[in-house]
């Protein structure tokens, strides 16, 4: 009998939370990204596999900037788990400045982005230009919109490292925020692989 009792004890006893439900919640959204991306992934090896010229021959896109654009943000997402680490020790000033130097890494992508997008836009490429343009400027246009909205959770991230907030339940707002960025690099990855290098 008290072996039953026993067993009905731990059968109400409440289940250990396995992960914040912030952290849950960027892990599903993030899930949810990941389709958004691996559909325009999916529509352009589709329009490769059918344009015998791909890209066309009239298109010629720089790599050197593209390829400095990924240094940098390589160099942010690892600076990032510096500032993770830092604040894991409550070095609070040491990982404000891991993650001033991710931000400024990342307003540096940007302005790579901006100054392709101009040239192109000089040479006469633009959304409208063909298949290879159209998917080009949705899927670079796309992930420089997410750098954007890390920069702003970079950023919040920055001013709210000192409060308890952010510390608070295992640090889980900031650990949400780390991963988001941490998409975002690995997305560029797959981008810049396809389009700048296999797709030339």
């Amino acid at each position: 009998m008290p072996d039953a009792v026993s067993a009905d004890n731990r059968s109400l006893a409440p289940l250990p939370i396995r992960a914040h439900p912030i952290v849950l919640g960027i892990a599903l959204f993030l899930a949810s990204e990941t389709m958004f991306f691996a559909a325009m992934f999916a529509a352009f090896f589709d329009l490769r596999a059918n344009h015998r010229a791909w890209p066309p021959s009239s298109i010629h896109l720089d790599v050197l900037d593209p390829s400095g654009g990924t240094l940098l943000l390589f160099a942010a997402s690892v600076v990032m788990y510096f500032s993770t680490k830092a604040l894991e020790k409550n070095r609070i000033s040491a990982a404000r400045r891991w993650t001033l130097c991710a931000i400024v890494a990342a307003v540096g992508f940007c302005l790579l982005t901006v100054k392709d997008y101009a040239a192109d836009i000089a040479k006469g490429i633009t959304l409208q230009t063909n298949a290879f343009t159209s998917i080009y400027f949705t899927m670079t246009g796309f992930h420089l919109l997410h750098v954007i909205i890390g920069i702003g959770l970079l950023t919040a991230m920055l001013i709210a490292m000192p409060s308890k907030a952010i510390r608070a339940h295992d640090r889980a707002g900031a650990e949400a925020m780390t991963y988001y960025w941490h998409f975002v690099f690995v997305v560029w990855i797959g981008i810049y692989t396809s389009v700048f290098l296999i797709g030339k």
